[in-house]
């Protein structure tokens, strides 16, 4: 036996009667106010299965189209939210100090630089000045005992 379809007002459906309302108009392809007058008799729905949608969280609605070749007709998921969590905001803090970090380590270096090229320039110098060398050579041999 076949069930009657009640008409009720719009904001007088239950969330599972929500559902099944929005899930026949996304696989039968009606239009919103063909889907509409069926299960309330109103003409206009003004804009009351959209809400349901977006409350729900079911993607933007768009009425099917002729398939063209190389074009699938997919049926529509739910939207999924992002949500920040605690996970991201702790993720965001470690990149925070880990960029922090960086930025310490790149001083660091700049300032080992520098120290590098004036103790080469005061042994430069040095070796000038006394006539003696200070930088080890590298094609000596080390001394046998």
């Amino acid at each position: 036996m076949r069930r009657k379809i009640v008409k009720k007002a719009g904001k007088h459906f239950s969330i599972a009667d929500q559902h099944k309302i929005i899930q026949e108009m996304i696989s039968s392809g009606c239009t919103k106010r063909a889907i509409w007058k069926k299960y309330t008799g109103q003409d206009e729905e003004k804009g009351q299965l959209l809400r349901w949608m977006n409350k729900l969280g079911y993607s933007p609605y768009r009425p099917k189209k002729k398939a063209t070749l190389g074009e699938a007709n997919l049926p529509m998921t739910k939207r999924i939210k992002f949500k920040p969590n605690k996970k991201s905001s702790e993720q965001e803090f470690e990149l925070l100090q880990m960029q922090k970090r960086i930025f310490e380590l790149e001083k660091q270096l700049k300032d080992a630089q520098l120290k590098a090229i004036a103790y080469s320039t005061m042994v430069d110098i040095a070796e000038k000045e006394f006539n003696i060398p200070i930088r080890k050579k590298l094609s000596t041999k080390p001394l046998k005992k």
